[in-house]
């Protein structure tokens, strides 16, 4: 570089905690203005001549009071970024450099402070109101799967990095002939982009889709799904933890298969034969574990998408607050937060678009005879939790009333009513005992979950809409 930039600044030797931290947040800032993914501060060049001239800072060995340097940024900076200190050796001299991810979903703070660029100049935000328009503004249009996860990168590392033949294959298409026709169709996708300084960009939307290994791209490794398998009910032992890091596309159906590999099963007994099935239905797992994947927020640093198995439940983890309230999953049209993630997993047939999911996922555990699935926004997570078999009997009074809601609002989406009739089908009770239903029934009404749909009419030909329909 010729000289700092936004983005950029050396130094030699100066090392104040407080400075790097305002640093942190003017460059990456700064970063996002320039439509740069990244920013960086470098320790060890001499910032007039830019020459080479070595540093004594030790990141790894430099503590705020009693706390780790890197420790005391991570908790003073908001929101949670990525960032990494490299110290290496160049020119037989030591440089340090800070890589800052600049992928954020609004400006960055130091000690609840924005810091801006000016030049080479660090500032005060608050002191250039149009640059902070024009930031809020980047975050607008700023998409997730635009990002770049790998720059520069040569033909042959690219089709390496890449599970190419899979995502073929997904499409149903045959793998063109010659390297340039496979890189142009990637290109197509936008899963790839022409680099400015040679060769190609890999964004985020190509690397969390077919990357062969996550850990291959330090932005995205903590994305990659964990499964956690416990012995009981709680997290007290755990009996196996598999990372899968492969991309969600070409890894997505090794992925469904070990998971129904160790979910518990249940012995059905037929009428001449005796078979065992898993249990829960592999359709409804396979729709939360792709809405786990398609849906998350990405922004969210340090975590990722998680599936925990249990004796008695499996829980679906992923990072970011739902878009909807829990309880209108069912009937809210779609919405995605990352809608070019979504719409490719739609086209290689792992993921619905049409706001679909949920409804299968509620129509299979009422035919499997599950208790209803429920839904939570926990910490900046969503997170779905689908029940093993419990007779009726062993419910609580909360679980009858939620299945009986969720049986409305599948009801009401299919364009029909709830009646006392469907729901004793929903819970396979004999219509010998129908007065359990209209106990169900009148409590989900007590407690506003469900409402009648003609008053007018006797007890056993009512029907009932959920609290929010028209």
């Amino acid at each position: 570089m010729p000289y700092e930039t936004e983005w950029l600044e050396f130094k030699h030797n100066k090392v104040d905690p407080e400075e790097i931290g305002e640093y942190c947040s003017a460059l990456v800032n700064s970063a996002l203005l320039c439509g740069k993914t990244t920013a960086y501060l470098i320790w060890g060049i001499d910032d007039e001549t830019h020459d080479i001239i070595g540093t004594s800072f030790k990141p790894e060995q430099t503590k705020v009071g009693n706390e780790a340097l890197e420790n005391w940024l991570i908790r003073l900076l908001s929101p949670k970024i990525n960032f990494y200190f490299f110290s290496i050796t160049t020119q037989n001299k030591p440089v340090v450099v800070l890589e800052l991810s600049a992928e954020i979903s609004h400006p960055l703070q130091f000690k609840n402070q924005k810091y801006i660029r000016i030049s080479s100049y660090k500032k005060k935000l608050s002191d250039y109101p149009a640059k902070e328009k024009a930031l809020w503004r980047v975050f607008d249009r700023k998409s997730f799967e635009d990002n770049i996860a790998a720059e520069q990168v040569p033909d042959e590392q690219v089709l390496r990095l890449f599970d190419y033949p899979t995502y073929f294959d997904l499409l149903e298409l045959p793998v063109p002939d010659g390297r340039a026709a496979i890189l142009n169709a990637l290109k197509e996708d936008k899963l790839i982009k022409s680099c400015e300084a040679g060769d190609w960009n890999i964004t985020t939307l190509g690397a969390v889709l077919l990357a062969k290994n996550l850990a291959d791209f330090p932005t995205l490794k903590r994305k990659a799904l964990r499964i956690i398998h416990y012995k009981g009910n709680s997290r007290i032992e755990t009996q196996r933890e598999h990372l899968e890091n492969k991309g969600y596309a070409v890894g997505f159906e090794g992925l469904i298969a070990y998971i129904m590999a160790l979910i518990p099963t249940n012995e059905i007994i037929g009428t001449a034969l005796r078979k065992t099935v898993p249990m829960y239905p592999e359709l409804a797992v396979r729709e939360l574990v792709a809405n786990a994947l398609t849906h998350q927020d990405f922004l969210i640093s340090g975590t990722g998408p998680m599936v925990e198995i249990f004796d008695n439940r499996i829980e679906i983890t992923s990072p970011g607050l739902p878009l909807v309230s829990t309880e209108r999953f069912l009937d809210t049209p779609p919405k995605s937060r990352n809608e070019a993630l979504a719409s490719l997993m739609r086209r290689f047939g792992i993921c619905e678009e049409r706001g679909s999911g949920i409804d299968k996922v509620v129509s299979q555990t009422e035919l499997y005879q599950l208790p209803a699935p429920i839904f939570e926004a926990v910490e900046e997570h969503t997170r779905i939790v689908l029940f093993a078999h419990r007779e009726l009997k062993k419910m609580d009074k909360q679980d009858r009333v939620w299945a009986c809601y969720l049986h409305a609002c599948l009801r009401y989406v299919q364009r029909d009513y709830m009646t006392n009739s469907t729901l004793r089908e929903r819970f396979a009770i004999d219509p010998k005992n129908s007065a359990m239903v209209s106990r169900i029934i009148r409590d989900s009404l007590d407690s506003g979950k469900i409402r009648c749909y003609d008053d007018s009419v006797g007890s056993k030909a009512k029907k009932y809409l959920p609290w929010w329909a028209i």
